[in-house]
Formats: structure tokens, sequence, C-alpha cells
């Protein structure tokens, strides 16, 4: 029996002695920790074996003033940040273990361009990592004012002197669709704008058009004269043989009522051909 018991308290004694040993470790961590002193890695792992250390991430709002997005800009003007710095702007805030501008950079990756992420649906973007419910509202927000934007230097001037104008409304309104759209844009005897119609959605590669509903509509609104421009999805703006058909045909239809086809445009994101600069429209 006396030896069972001495045999306990051996056991105790080491049990004590571990325990003793354990806490002052402990103590010493926290002493660390709260001394802001340097605490090994290996050390974390030894407390909490399965933790992940993240990797540290300066915020922004951390950056010395020069490099903020926003400080820049309102120092040296829009023109001095980058595309990423920009949308940075918009999102506001990044995600766990990236900034707005990490963020920012990798939207620009995966939509190939501004227009690439102006110009993709709520869904598209919400499926990005960092992208919620706002910050979808807000770049489509963003997306449509650039729309309203171009379409007003559009009326602002006959569209005859202004092809720029009318190539870059069109780049953004259906360069980026993944559809082919077919749009009609309506004008007055002065050449300027009356209106624009999407008259048609199809598919990757193909849309129908008819020129009869062209004709009713530019009866309806007194239009002196139009311009007619398409997107190719495939980013290939040469005409297809059905192109030059369908515009021989609208053509023909539009003179009957004293209409005057001004152009046929085929739009990409980044591209335009016009038929009527080719030659293949009569000035």
């Amino acid at each position: 029996m006396g030896r069972a018991v001495a045999a306990l308290d051996v056991i105790f004694n080491v049990i004590s002695a571990l325990a003793r040993g354990r806490e002052r470790d402990m103590n010493a961590r926290l002493e660390l920790v709260q001394n802001n002193a340097p605490y090994p890695v290996n050390a974390l792992h030894a407390v909490e074996p399965s933790a992940p250390i993240a990797p540290a991430v300066m915020r922004m709002l951390d950056w010395p003033e020069r490099d903020r997005p926003r400080e820049r800009l309102l120092k040296l003007g829009a023109q001095t940040l980058s595309d990423a710095e920009l949308l940075a702007l918009f999102l506001n805030t990044g995600r766990p273990g990236m900034t707005s501008v990490d963020v920012a950079r990798d939207l620009l990756v995966r939509f190939e361009s501004i227009r690439g992420v102006l110009g993709t649906t709520a869904t598209e973007l919400r499926r990005f990592d960092g992208i919620g419910p706002a910050k979808a509202a807000l770049l489509l927000a963003v997306s449509e004012l650039c729309q309203r934007s171009l379409a007003e230097k559009t009326r602002d001037r006959p569209l005859l002197n202004a092809p720029q104008a009318v190539e870059d409304y069109l780049k953004w309104l259906i360069g980026t669709r993944p559809n082919e759209v077919f749009v009609t844009l309506f004008l007055d005897i002065k050449h300027c704008l009356i209106t624009v119609d999407e008259s048609s959605k199809g598919s990757i590669s193909r849309v129908a058009v008819y020129p009869r509903e062209i004709v009713r509509r530019a009866l309806t609104l007194n239009a002196a004269s139009l311009i007619v421009a398409h997107n190719h999805p495939s980013g290939g703006v040469e005409p297809s043989a059905n192109d030059r058909r369908l515009t021989r045909v609208l053509q023909d239809s539009l003179a009957l009522i004293d209409v005057r086809l001004l152009d046929h445009l085929v739009v990409t994101s980044n591209e335009v051909f016009s038929f009527s600069r080719q030659g293949w429209i009569p000035a």
C-alpha cells in the first residue's frame, strides 16, 4: 500500500511540474504580446497548430498620403491615376487580405478592360469575390452615366459632322454585348439625333433584322435619315456577305420613302468598320 501511495506522489509531482512549466511558458508568451515584442511563428503553432497565419496587408488609410488614390486625384488630377486606382475609388473597400486597388486590378484582368467591367451584368459582377450587391449596383450606375454622357454628346451636334462621337457612343452601347444587337439612330433633317432604337437582338453570331419595321419607325418619327449599327461579339469588324446584303435592302427600302441611309457601322469594344468610309454607301 505504501509503495502505491509513493508512486502516486511521484506522478502527482511530475504533473504539477509540467503544469507549472506550461504556465510559465504561456505567461512569457503573453508578456511578449503585451510588450509588442517579436513573437516567433513556431510559438503560434505550438499554441494552436492548425491556425493559419494571415498575411499582413496594410490598409490604404495607412499608406503615405502621397500614395493614396483619392488624395492624389484631388491634388494632381484624375489623369495621374491608373485604371485600377480609379476603379478602386468606386469600390471603396477591398476584401480580407486585399485592398480595393488589388480587387480592382483583379477585376480588370477578369473582364479585360474598364469597358469590360462596366459593360458586364450584375450577375457576372457578383460572381467575383469581393463584389456584393452594393458594389455591383454602383458599377452599373457608373456605366449608365457614361452611356448617357456619350448620348448627350451625340445630341449636341449634327451627327454627320461628328462621326467619332457616334462611334464612341456605339462602342460603349453595344461593343461589349455577348450577343449580336442591331441598333438604329434616327436623325432629323439637320442630322441631329431623334432617338436610338434597339431594333433586334440575336445569338452570338447572327441577328434577325426586319427592314419593314425600320421603315415604319422612320415614318412614325418623321426621320430624314438614319444610321444603323450592329456588333460582332467574335471581335472582328469585317462585314459578312449578309451584312452587305442587308445594307443594300435597307437602302432600297428607305429610298422609297425618301429617307437616306447615311452609314452602317460594325462595332466591337475597340474597333468600328464604316460602310460609308469604305465607299460602300454613296454620299
